[in-house]
This record gives structure tokens, C-alpha cells and sequence, in this order.
């Protein structure tokens, strides 16, 4: 790699910590040599695997989306669908992990990017992906009070407004990044940990009492259902939206104690553990109601039957009462892990001087905590200020924030999943040749950019319909324009950067974990 070497101390508290900028010496563009540092060795195995998978909430993937695509998508084929996404995606993250075994990059998609298609390219991908995960904090959020609000009512009768509960979330949120990636990991590991325990506890009983009343049955599990049903391609993006954020896993890596073997197995295991849970619970969920019964409770007034039906039959009242409550817990991991991998994107931007002041603000650490606390505030203020325009525009939490912004989110990271495909079959046309493999550098990176193209096609295809009540919404049709006009703002500043400022376009998607990078 042609970059120079710069750097300096390894202490995580605000020097540099075996960080490589890609410029001479590492000078910022601002005078300022110090590129501060995430802290080191904060995080294993298991943590990135939590933080990762905390992104999916496995318990919102399963509840919020598996009764509509059962309703309204690719009916009994659900299960089918989280098998085909998570084959497609198993074959995005060969090529993926094949580029984090070389370059360590809290910026993860626009560093990657960077390295493979040009620093242009690379910071219209970053700006994206900062956007996708700015947005899906105050989404998720939407669905935790919405979730928080109407179980408070159902089981205490208190009704408590749903902003009460978001302001909650945004503060537990904007502490745990303040603290650092441990205390975040620590909490996530709780609130993972029982909503998965619940879940599986329904699909193991649905499993050990022979499948429910028709016995076990193969038809949601057939890979020809998932193409099946009132709307397939709606299913299958439902289903691929479920898995969104796995990628975060490389974001951890200048914080994990041995990155270029602990980010490729974690984003494998986050890719195929999640899947092969999605398939197994929401096969035994409609096994154990029957197929009939379950189209008609996901096609209820009450979709959730779908879940509390089998789980009430097969393993008590008890474990319905304790579900509602975990779905509650299960989105706030969620947002809480988008709000960690948004600061952090904000972080990466920051310390390289994009903007002169950002390396000054949000690209700064904690001085005892090695966390990205700037970023992390200013996070909490746009998602605040999202929520608070939501509410005065009168939208529902749920139908409104949460749909809303996920769809928007959703789009903007398939974007950048399938440009870094692209990236990685390019940086390794000119990188490595030891590490060149007909598969992992070249066909599973072709074959995951061109299925991540095609699921950004199905996303625009069925957006109206995945929206409800809110497919006629100003916000729903500035999506696709709004995606656009982000990353031409990147192409269109980085090209003002080069032209103008080319030791600041030096620094783009370059700062890399120094003792890590293979050159």
C-alpha cells in the first residue's frame, strides 16, 4: 500500500495509538498532529458478536416484521426468505471479511471503500452510511415507546406518553457511548441474552411437542415459498431489512483486542448464527399455530398471536407476560447499538478533518474513557430533533417514525453494502495477490454487490406497501431523492477537496489501525 506511515503513542486517552492516517506524518489538515484514538483492547469475540447482533434485535426482527411478511408477503415462506437472505448475505460477508483481515477502519464501509474505489467514492459511501445509522437511532426509538406505552397500559393500566419513554432511551443511549464500548457491551449482553432465550424457548417447545397441531411441516422452510405468496419481493426485503447492521462488526475493530481475527469470524457468526435463529423461530412460530392459523393471526387485528399464540400453548401465560416486556428491552439494545455505530461513523469523519472543526469536535476522545463522547452528544441531539419533528408533524411513533426512518436507513446502507462489494473486487485487483481467490476476492464480492443492488430494487419496488398507513408521506417519496442527494454531496465535496484542499483529500478513508494494517 502507498501510504506513509505516521503516528505516535498507544495510550487510547487522546494521542495517537498506532493509528495511520494515509498522509505524511499524520498531519491534519488543521496543524493539529494528534489523530485521537478509540480505546484499545476494550472489547472481544463475544462483544463484537453482542454489539453486532444487538443491531439485528432479533426479537423486533422476529415480532415486528415476521406477521407481515406472513400477512402481506411471502406467506407461510418466511422462514424461506431468512434462508435465501441469509445465503446472499453469508456470500457479501466472504468478501467483506476477506478486506477486514487487511485494513482495520473504525470508519468500516467508507474505509473499506476507500482503500477499493478512491477516496470520492469513499466518502459519498461514508456520508451515507453515517446518515442510514443517524436515522435508525430515533426509528428505533419510535418502536420502544410505542412498545413501552401500550404494554405499561395493557398490564398496569398507567398510560405514560410515548415521548416520556424516548426521552429515557436517548439517555440511556447518549450514556452508554459516553462511557465507552465495555459498559455498552455489558448492558447489551443482558438485554440480548433474554430476549433470544425467550424466543428460543417457544421454538424449542413448539419443536420438542412434534411441531404443533399438524406436526412438523416443510412447506415454510422450501426455498421455492420464499417467491411465493401475495407479495414475494416484499418478504424477501423484509427479510433482508432484518439483518441490517450485522456489518457493524468492523466498526469495533480498534477496539477489539486482536481485529483481524476477531472482526471476519464475528461477521460470519453474527451473518449465519442470526440466520439460522430467524429461520428455526419463525418456522416453529407458524408450525406451532398450524399454516392456515397462522396466515389468519398474522392477518389479525392482533398480529402478535402469531408469536403469543404458540407461546402461550406450548410454554405458558408467563412467557407472553415476559415477551412483551423483552420487546421493549429488545429495541432499546437495538438503538442503543445503532447509536454506538452512528457515533462512531461521525467519529472516523471527524478525526480525519472532512470539516477542519469536526477533528477538533467529534473527532475527539475521552480522556479516561477512550470513547467518541462528542459524536455520541451530537448524536443524541439529531436524534432528539428528529423525534421532536415527528411529533410535531403528528406521526405515530410506530407507523410513522419507526417505518419511516427505517425505510430511509435501509436504503441508504444497501447502497453502501453493494458499493463495498464492488470495493473489495477492485482493492484486490491491485492489493495482495497472495490473498487473490477466485471465490472469496472475486465472486462472492461480485455476486453479494449485484444480490444487494437487486434488494435495493425491491426496496424501491415495495416501498409504498412496507409503509401502511404512510405510503402516500412527503418522507416516504423523498427517500430514494434524499439518498441520492447525500451521496452527490459527498462526490461533489470530495472533488471540491481535491481540487482545492489536496492534503485534506489525502486524509480521506485513511485513518487505519496502524499495528493492524498490512502494507
Amino acid at each position: 500500500m502507498a501510504v506513509d506511515e505516521g503516528v505516535a503513542s498507544a495510550d487510547g486517552t487522546g494521542t495517537t495509538a498506532g493509528v495511520s492516517t494515509g498522509a505524511s506524518r499524520g498531519a491534519s489538515p488543521g496543524g493539529d498532529s494528534t489523530v485521537h484514538r478509540l480505546k484499545p483492547n476494550a472489547i472481544g469475540l463475544l462483544g463484537v458478536v453482542f454489539m453486532a447482533v444487538a443491531t439485528a434485535a432479533p426479537i423486533t426482527a422476529m415480532t415486528g416484521n415476521v406477521p407481515f411478511m406472513v400477512s402481506s408477503g411471502n406467506g407461510i415462506g418466511a422462514p424461506a426468505s431468512y434462508l435465501v437472505a441469509m445465503v446472499v448475505l453469508a456470500i457479501f460477508a466472504v468478501g467483506f471479511t476477506s478486506m477486514a483481515k487487511h485494513i482495520t477502519s473504525t470508519g468500516a464501509f467508507y474505509g473499506f471503500i476507500s482503500y477499493g474505489l478512491g477516496r470520492t467514492v469513499g466518502l459519498a459511501s461514508g456520508l451515507l452510511a453515517t446518515f442510514a445509522y443517524v436515522v435508525f437511532e430515533p426509528a428505533l426509538i419510535g418502536i420502544f415507546s410505542t412498545f413501552a406505552t401500550t404494554t405499561m397500559e395493557d398490564q398496569t393500566g398507567l398510560h405514560v406518553p410515548w415521548w416520556v419513554f424516548a426521552i429515557v432511551m436517548l439517555a440511556i443511549n447518549a450514556t452508554g457511548t459516553w462511557f465507552g464500548v465495555s459498559v455498552a457491551e455489558k448492558l447489551l449482553v443482558v438485554l440480548l441474552g433474554t430476549e433470544v432465550t425467550i424466543l428460543a424457548a417457544m421454538a424449542i417447545s413448539v419443536a420438542l411437542h412434534g411441531g404443533g397441531p399438524n406436526g412438523f411441516t416443510f412447506g415454510p422452510v422450501n426455498p421455492v415459498n420464499a417467491f411465493q405468496g401475495t407479495s414475494a419481493g416484499l418478504g424477501l426485503f423484509f427479510a433482508f431489512w432484518s439483518w441490517v447492521g450485522f456489518e457493524s462488526t468492523a466498526m469495533y475493530g480498534e477496539e477489539s483486542r486482536d481485529p483481524k481475527k476477531i472482526i471476519p469470524k464475528a461477521t460470519m457468526i453474527s451473518v449465519l448464527g442470526v440466520g439460522v435463529f430467524y429461520v428455526f423461530v419463525s418456522w416453529m412460530a407458524i408450525t406451532g399455530n398450524g399454516e392456515k392459523e397462522a396466515v389468519a393471526a398474522a392477518s389479525s387485528a392482533n398480529p402478535l398471536a402469531l408469536f403469543f399464540n404458540p407461546t402461550e400453548h406450548y410454554v405458558g401465560h408467563w412467557a407472553v407476560v415476559v415477551m412483551q416486556w423483552l420487546m421493549i428491552t429488545g429495541s432499546l439494545a437495538c438503538g442503543m447499538a445503532f447509536h454506538n455505530c452512528a457515533a462512531r461513523y461521525m467519529y472516523a469523519l471527524g478525526r480525519e478533518g472532512v470539516l477542519p472543526s469536526l477533528q477538533r469536535t467529534i473527532g475527539r476522545t475521552h480522556p479516561a474513557h477512550g470513547s467518541p463522547h462528542i459524536a455520541g452528544f451530537v448524536q443524541t441531539i439529531i436524534s432528539a430533533a428528529l423525534l421532536a419533528g415527528f411529533w410535531l408533524a403528528h406521526k405515530d411513533p410506530y407507523t410513522g417514525t419507526y417505518v419511516l426512518l427505517a425505510i430511509l436507513g435501509t436504503m441508504a446502507i444497501l447502497v453502501v453494502q453493494a458499493v463495498c462489494s464492488f470495493a473489495v473486487l477492485a482493492y484486490f485487483r491491485r492489493n495482495h495477490p497472495e490473498s487473490r481467490h477466485w471465490f472469496r476476492t472475486f465472486t462472492a464480492p461480485l455476486v453479494g454487490g449485484v444480490a444487494m443492488l437487486a434488494v435495493v430494487v425491491l426496496l424501491v419496488s415495495n416501498m409504498g406497501v412496507a409503509a401502511g398507513p404512510e405510503s402516500g408521506s412527503l418522507v416516504l417519496k423523498a427517500t430514494p431523492w434524499l439518498v441520492a442527494l447525500i451521496a452527490a454531496a459527498g462526490i461533489g465535496y470530495a472533488t471540491y477537496l481535491k481540487r482545492r484542499a489536496p492534503e485534506r483529500y489525502a486524509l480521506l478513508g485513511r485513518t487505519v489501525l496502524e499495528e493492524t494494517k498490512e502494507r
